[in-house]
């Protein structure tokens, strides 16, 4: 073979293989091109509803109404008295009068947007201590009678009711307690019967004077520990589901508090609505 043919066909041999590396280089790329102008998936994101917690219930219905009367403000204002202000329900906060704290704490309170009325010390059957330039007694005139509930309505103006501080023998005497009427029909003001004694008239008194009136049901905290004051409320709110409602007294301290700090939110979760004395009396 010549050296010319040995060329010829070497440069042949080259001229197809670079032919053939052409062609597969173009099919190649063409494939790559076809992939990158395919559709990409996109992942479908389903709207799911939203979360609801737990822990909030909303009730369908009134389970009850409860009224918290608290006793005993006058005597003191601090981080316990000012709590019962800040349990977001209404409270009907009960002033002694005559204390250093009593003018103070009406509007203060007033200013929180709670209720105020006058808790007025009565004469109870044990003898007991403090408010004697207020408390209204049986051997009274009717004079004395009316002129001390004048000063105490002129001390706390901000009152639009009143229930009575002890007057377990006050309250059952007809001629004190049909003063006591007159002179809260004078002054367009409610009548709660805390009934210190199961003989009270004081709530038959007034209706047939015509003032609006009512009666408590439970009270919280004559025994102020967690557990009694605790199984106390629950009485309140056995109450108030099987009646529809109920009016419970408590007092300014730590412990009534604090429980009822704990289970407010729980009963409104339950559909308890809780409103001030003076929606309740009639």
């Amino acid at each position: 073979m010549s050296e010319t043919t040995k060329y010829k066909q070497i440069i042949a041999f080259l001229s197809v293989a670079v032919i053939f590396l052409l062609i597969s280089n173009f099919s190649a790329l063409r494939k790559l091109d076809m992939t990158d102008q395919a559709p990409t998936s996109v992942p479908v994101i389903k709207d799911e509803p939203p979360t609801v917690p737990t822990n909030i219930i909303k009730a369908e219905k009134v389970a009850g109404t409860i009224v918290l009367i608290i006793d005993d403000f006058g005597y003191r204002n601090d981080a316990v008295s000012d709590g019962f202000l800040e349990l977001d329900v209404p409270i009907t906060c009960a002033i002694i009068p005559g204390h250093a704290q009593s003018r103070k704490f009406a509007e203060k309170a007033t200013a929180a947007g709670q209720e105020v009325i006058i808790h007025m010390p009565m004469e109870s059957t044990v003898e007991t201590l403090g408010e004697d330039e207020f408390k209204i007694k049986t051997g009274m005139t009717s004079e004395e009678i009316e002129w001390r509930m004048g000063e105490v309505i002129k001390e706390i103006p901000e009152a639009i009711g009143m229930n009575n501080h002890q007057g377990s023998k006050a309250t059952t005497d007809g001629k004190v307690m049909g003063v006591v009427a007159s002179v809260l029909k004078k002054h367009n003001k409610y009548f709660l019967d805390s009934r210190t004694v199961s003989t009270t008239i004081g709530e038959k008194t007034m209706r047939s004077i015509g003032v609006p009136t009512g009666r408590r049901h439970v009270f919280l905290d004559n025994d102020s520990s967690i557990v009694n004051i605790s199984t106390q409320l629950n009485k309140l709110v056995s109450v108030a589901r099987k009646r529809g409602m109920a009016v419970g007294i408590g007092h300014a301290r730590p412990n009534t508090l604090k429980v009822l700090k704990g289970e407010i939110p729980n009963l409104l979760a339950a559909g308890f609505q809780f409103e001030f004395a003076s929606r309740v009396v009639n």
